[in-house]
């Protein structure tokens, strides 16, 4: 994922669903916050935040809700959703271990 961001940064929508306490003890730079929690406030104009025809990487915790996040935006006519396995916990794990645990 480092490697994809890195490379495609121009080419990736990348979206944390955490919620905004979480991102103050972990976060990655590069995705824009749509907590899950906020769900109404941003998913009637989901496409004034995202483009469906652009490649979708999708972050949380453990990787339990950004699936949900990815499920909804294939509903949603979104072409390229990618979850985030195992969340930012795997990703401080097996990637960077500059971002702390929680």
């Amino acid at each position: 994922l480092a490697h994809r961001i890195a490379e495609d940064r121009n080419t990736l929508q990348l979206v944390d669903v955490r919620e905004p306490e979480e991102l103050a003890i972990a976060r990655l730079d590069s995705f824009i916050n749509l907590p899950l929690s906020q769900f109404a406030a941003w998913s009637g104009d989901i496409q004034s935040h995202l483009d469906p025809n652009v490649e979708t990487i999708v972050l949380c915790h453990h990787g339990v809700r950004s699936t949900q996040m990815c499920y909804w935006l294939l509903q949603q006519g979104f072409t390229q959703v990618k979850n985030v396995t195992g969340g930012i916990d795997a990703y401080s794990t097996l990637v960077d271990s500059t971002v702390p645990h929680y």
